[in-house]
């Protein structure tokens, strides 16, 4: 298929005008979430052909300037935040004698991290070489958390993350390495990096959790579709417990959206499945008592009890903060002001450019801010104090200290 006439099948009427009143061309595909899917107007259609026509099979889309209206209006660095809305999931987790139970609590808050996600196929913005993004959480019990991400390499793209809630005796930190790929009717990220949980308190160690990989399909014909997909491997080397979930794609001709099933292990003993909808409806099955527990249905968990970032406004900000950073694009989307936005992206593009060709021709290297890199991953510069009662102070010290000079 030539490719522009792909993407010229796909806009309204063959990409003239757009059908009277909404038709059926404007129904998502069948058996998909409408907030999953996007319907391209004629201009956004031009502007993808454009794109497309720069790209082959296969191409690495790390260097590619997408257009504005295809991003969410937030950093992938705020985004990771996504994961940590469910985190009351996992308080007073450590006084769990049965380590079975505790593995499966923690499964249960990774996966329903998924669920919240921008309508439409969208992507967050791509983070900047020494981008930071800073929040904190209040909970129900009256309890706070701490989070600091930052981006910590460009090339290839890095972003590392930290969250730390001592009062409830929870740390969570991790790494993501985003490789995205033109596969012709759909592109494909690449979820290298994983999510380390560990519940304070407990001998367990680290429970470690990697990605599923992410589609948006009908690039060339038919509606953009957002996808997970591929399995995701969970472990505890402390409790000797280990699971994995497939993250099931539609077929062609066959099957359903946004499936999920899965499994825990005791050893090589299944003791549990986990099947649903990861953006819908989630259960867990003890195999042993045959008891299915609900992890989450969308109908009866309101959003207003998730937990949301608290951060400061953008003028308490540093430049580099990913609210004040992003600011303008951000204005620009939510006004419908693709040209202002586009503006203001190339700015932080462009400045971001020389900074790393600045650095590259005095022979330096990036040293980021609050991460290094140890042991073949990503670390936070922070020493967790022996006493807990201590670490509240001594996290928001160093998330919020001063920026180094340079």
């Amino acid at each position: 298929m030539n490719i522009l006439k792909g993407i010229q099948s796909r806009l309204p009427n063959g990409g003239s005008s757009p059908p009277p009143n909404g038709g059926s061309e404007d129904k998502p595909p069948e058996g998909s979430d409408p907030d999953d899917t996007s319907v391209l107007d004629e201009k956004q259609g031009s502007i993808v052909m454009s794109l497309i026509s720069q790209l082959r099979i296969g191409m690495d889309l790390s260097k590619i300037a997408f257009p504005t209206f295809v991003l969410e209006p937030r950093s992938m660095l705020e985004r990771v935040t996504d994961f940590m809305t469910h985190t009351e999931i996992l308080f007073g987790l450590q006084d769990e004698r049965d380590k079975a139970v505790r593995f499966e609590r923690v499964l249960q808050y990774y996966m329903l991290g998924w669920h919240v996600r921008p309508k439409g196929v969208k992507k967050p913005y791509n983070p900047t070489i020494g981008e930071i993004f800073r929040c904190r959480y209040k909970y129900s019990n009256g309890t706070e958390g701490f989070y600091v991400a930052e981006q910590v390499s460009h090339h290839p793209p890095v972003s590392a993350y930290f969250f730390l809630s001592p009062a409830n005796k929870l740390l969570v930190a991790g790494e993501l390495r985003p490789k995205s790929r033109f596969l012709g009717n759909s592109v494909q990220t690449i979820m290298d990096g994983e999510n380390r949980i560990t519940l304070l308190g407990t001998d367990d160690g680290e429970y470690v959790i990697s990605l599923p990989n992410m589609f948006a399909r009908g690039i060339l014909f038919g509606k953009l579709v957002f996808e997970l997909g591929d399995t995701i491997d969970a472990r505890c080397e402390g409790t000797g417990l280990s699971g994995n979930v497939e993250f099931k794609t539609k077929g062609f001709f066959s099957g359903t959206y946004n499936v999920v099933k899965g499994e825990v292990r005791q050893g090589s003993t299944t003791i549990g499945e986990v099947s649903g909808k990861w953006s819908h409806h989630l259960e867990y099955k003890d195999v042993k008592t045959g008891q299915v527990r609900v992890w989450f249905d969308d109908l009866t968990t309101p959003s207003e009890s998730l937990a949301r970032p608290l951060c400061p406004t953008e003028e308490e900000q540093e430049p580099y903060e990913s609210r004040r950073l992003w600011a303008g694009v951000t204005r620009g989307i939510r006004a419908g002001d693709q040209g202002a936005a586009q503006e203001a992206k190339t700015i932080i593009e462009d400045n971001g450019r020389k900074y790393a060709r600045a650095m590259d021709e005095k022979g330096n290297k990036h040293q980021p801010r609050f991460f290094e890199f140890k042991a073949g991953k990503w670390v936070a510069k922070f020493t967790l104090p022996q006493n807990l009662d201590e670490a509240g102070q001594k996290v928001q010290e160093w998330i919020w200290a001063e920026p180094p000079a340079f």
